[in-house]
């Protein structure tokens, strides 16, 4: 990637967005259509598959589509020693993009639906099942981002990611937020994917434990990376990995939601 900070931020900020924009709307479609709370989690978690995909595709090339704080700093972190990861300046940058995103995507989804444009969720989500549901959750994403890239099979990631992702809204309690940057956004929608602002911390705290048992996973089942001056790195890559990088930036997973 050679696209400079201030385009990959926007991505960043963009990507986020139009993924929280893609969960809380069809959230709110689905409860409008039915009153049976399995087709519209089915209705949700479709949307979001589909939603995610197209984004890390389309993103992916500019900022590395990471549209998750969590995969960020599993970046930064895993791509220091090699310094192919990305920069203190690009995590600080690409953060907060990511939660502004977040936030202006929650916002937009109640505008296009006729909600208050700000409202706090009541949907409370405060429990030790839950937020386990999140650690494991969390951890399968970075094992799956990572262990793509360790592979060579980072080019799966916008339909390995966003399946991953569609699964795990199913085989988690939690519904698989999996993205403190989407868990932030989607406090600000009183509506189908929202969650209350006191269940917040714990979430983020589950998702940041979950990172961590990834990352170990990772390094338990494909070993720390080795460098190989006779095969150079691939310039981009089209899914939210860890892409070599200089002074620039990794579904998030796919983060969800």
């Amino acid at each position: 990637m050679t696209a400079p900070l201030v385009r990959r931020t926007v991505a960043e900020a963009v990507g986020t967005a139009a993924l929280v924009a893609v969960v809380v709307g069809s959230g709110i479609q689905a409860t409008e259509l039915t009153q049976d709370v399995g087709v519209q989690l089915l209705a949700n978690s479709l949307a979001t598959v589909f939603g995610l995909g197209v984004l890390i595709a389309l993103l992916g090339p500019v900022s590395g589509a990471h549209f998750n704080p969590v995969v960020t700093a599993v970046a930064w972190l895993d791509g220091r020693r090699h310094g192919d990861g990305p920069s203190v300046r690009d995590v600080a940058t690409y953060i907060p993009a990511q939660i502004v995103g977040a936030i202006a995507g929650a916002i937009v989804a109640d505008a296009m639906f006729g909600k208050p444009l700000v409202q706090w969720s009541g949907h409370d989500r405060f429990a030790g099942h839950l937020w386990l549901g999140e650690v494991v959750a969390t951890a399968g994403l970075i094992l799956l981002i990572f262990g793509l890239a360790r592979t060579g099979r980072a080019h799966f990631g916008p339909v390995a990611v966003a399946s991953y992702i569609g699964a795990a809204y199913w085989f988690t309690s939690s519904t698989s937020f999996a993205n403190p940057a989407v868990t932030v956004g989607r406090a600000f929608t009183d509506t189908f994917a929202g969650i209350a602002p006191g269940s917040i911390g714990p979430f983020i705290a589950a998702q940041l434990a979950g990172a961590a048992l990834g990352l170990g996973l990772v390094l338990a089942v494909f070993g720390r990376r080795r460098p190989s001056p006779s095969t150079p790195a691939p310039a981009s890559v089209p899914v939210p990995v860890p892409v070599p990088v200089r002074d620039e930036t990794g579904l998030a997973a796919p983060t969800l939601p």
